[in-house]
């Protein structure tokens, strides 16, 4: 699942930027990017950042029908996909079928919208003098979520545990170890910065990591 957050204008901004996060259905493992600008050339950049982090083989994905993502809606209305979309081509050229969700249904996307809540969560409660530091912080807090936040729907085992579990289960489905990857980066003290300060940014995360509810 692939969706995009809008990003809070930092004091050393002149624009808000976008959050791209892809989601692994079976897995619950994240990665996520900042851009600058929602096009169609940073989503296909994006996937192609997604296909080279993830361990596993890439089948299907899911977006909305964002114009970054779909020529689905074009000046005349609703249309079958061209095939031509920048992101489309990158789905092509690693054999991965995309799935659109049905209009106005923004549910059918809502394991990658939860997570966005959890986003919103990080953001909402923690102070940021800088660009840099939301970007520090975000990217310890999926590195925390993938290897330390058991998820409910996985049994309670963190999203790496998993990945490394399906991958005994089924390795013909990854081309690589669970490990030492991109989106994957393991940091002792990723994420541990609760009511804290550093350069100026308090960085937030459980002490204690919690459940998916």
């Amino acid at each position: 699942h692939i969706d995009i957050k809008y990003l809070p204008k930092m004091p050393d901004e002149q624009a808000h930027r976008y959050l791209f996060v892809a989601i692994d259905r079976a897995t619950r493992w994240v990665y996520a990017k900042v851009f600058a600008q929602k096009t169609a050339a940073n989503a296909s950049a994006f996937l192609q950042q997604v296909i080279a982090a993830a361990a596993f083989k890439i089948e299907k994905v899911l977006t909305d029908n964002g114009k970054e993502f779909t020529d689905r809606f074009c000046a005349t209305g609703e249309r079958e996909p061209t095939g031509r979309h920048r992101f489309d081509l990158v789905c092509k050229e690693h054999q991965i079928e995309h799935r659109l969700i049905p209009p106005s249904h923004p549910q059918t996307n809502g394991m990658v919208e939860r997570f966005n809540g959890r986003i919103a969560e990080v953001v909402a409660t923690t102070r940021f003098d800088s660009g840099k530091k939301l970007e520090e912080t975000l990217h310890h807090y999926v590195q925390m979520y993938n290897h330390q936040i058991p998820q409910k729907a996985l049994g309670h085992v963190s999203p790496v545990q998993a990945l490394k579990n399906w991958q005994q289960k089924e390795p013909e489905r990854f081309k690589k170890q669970v490990y030492n990857l991109s989106g994957l980066d393991t940091e002792n003290n990723a994420g541990r910065y609760r009511s804290r300060s550093c350069n100026g940014a308090a960085f937030w995360s459980p002490i204690r990591s919690s459940p998916d509810r």
